[in-house]
């Protein structure tokens, strides 16, 4: 991966960031986008995110970002001056998911080590 494309794969996050927390304060609170990766052509993204909750409320929140897609899309455009603005596809980030679940497994495992008494 060249150093152009580590440098705008850093912006978009950053800006993509941005925007949520400016436009949609109260929706995003639970959207933390964790990566972006732009081929290598720059025309096509993956923004994977990182949402908290479970089941349903995830997948909901999941459906109602890709919505604001093109909205995002826009205001991008607005900020980052690229030949062409990448197609964004948003997907959910697995690697908290089962982060989680290890740490949950652990904890069922041994639970916090006792100290002994002298």
């Amino acid at each position: 991966m060249s150093n152009r494309t580590v440098r705008i794969n850093e912006l978009m996050q950053r800006e993509i960031s941005d925007i949520l927390r400016r436009h949609f304060q109260v929706e995003a609170v639970a959207v933390t986008v964790t990566e972006v990766r732009v081929a290598p052509d720059l025309r096509d993204a993956r923004v994977f995110v990182s949402i908290v909750g479970e089941g349903e409320g995830v997948q909901e929140k999941l459906r109602w970002l890709r919505r604001q897609g093109p909205f995002i899309r826009e205001e991008l455009a607005r900020r980052i001056v690229l030949k062409y603005l990448p197609r964004m596809q948003y997907v959910l980030d697995e690697t908290t998911i089962a982060s989680n679940r290890v740490l949950k497994i652990l904890d069922e495992l041994g639970g916090p080590a006792e100290k002994p008494t002298p």
